[in-house]
């Protein structure tokens, strides 16, 4: 057996959800957003919710978008009882001004225009806001090195983290996904563009983070 399909089969046996790899990331920009007194998140493309059981303690409010309807139900029964979690199934696009003190993208921006969503989120966000995307990008040569760490590193972490051998998919492991068709670099130009100041930087496990602050110059 080769080196890659030993590495599928263990991945496959041991499945693990990238996005979590960065759920530090997003908290600690939640608590700086709550420490200036934002009080209100928005996850886009929530999946079951997994990021929002951590982002609830942190802000009083957090309203959680998925657009398919069995990823969006399971997320609802999951926090029927929260008084401070709201499941909406829909897409991005249509939020209020100045809604939001918390964005967050998690390997969801990639699913649409990319700048028709980061417009959106700029008017979505209240002065003082963050938006924070954990995003995927079409892979060149400039990221074989990180690819290559994080396919070695990816069965590590599965059995780390789920040791116990998986017979199915995990729920939150089963929304629908997409090809990114953008580039690091395409992406990073686009968003330096609207967002003058937002702070790029590739990572391990196929992802980089981004983070931009509303500052009142720029509403």
């Amino acid at each position: 057996m080769g080196l890659l399909a030993l590495l599928a089969r263990i991945n496959a046996a041991h499945p693990w959800s990238h996005n979590d790899a960065y759920a530090r990331f997003v908290l600690r920009n939640a608590r700086a957003v709550r420490r200036r007194g934002g009080t209100t998140a928005l996850d886009v493309g929530c999946g079951t919710g997994n990021l929002l059981v951590r982002l609830s303690p942190v802000l009083p409010s957090a309203v959680g978008l998925e657009p398919d309807g069995d990823v969006a139900a399971i997320a609802v029964q999951r926090f029927r009882e929260s008084s401070n979690v709201r499941i909406e199934q829909r897409h991005f696009g249509v939020e209020p001004a100045q809604a939001y003190d918390l964005i967050v993208f998690a390997a969801s921006l990639h699913h649409m225009p990319l700048s028709a969503a980061l417009n959106a989120a700029r008017t979505s966000l209240r002065p003082g806001g963050r938006l924070v995307i954990i995003g995927v990008a079409k892979e060149t040569p400039d990221d074989a090195l990180r690819s290559w760490i994080s396919l070695l590193l990816n069965p590590i972490v599965g059995l780390i983290r789920h040791p116990q051998r998986a017979h199915q998919t995990p729920p939150h492991l089963r929304a629908p996904t997409a090809e990114a068709d953008q580039s690091f670099d395409e992406i990073r130009a686009i968003a330096s563009a609207l967002l003058p100041g937002i702070r790029m930087r590739r990572r391990l496990f196929w992802r980089y983070t981004a983070v931009w602050v509303k500052e009142p110059e720029h509403y």
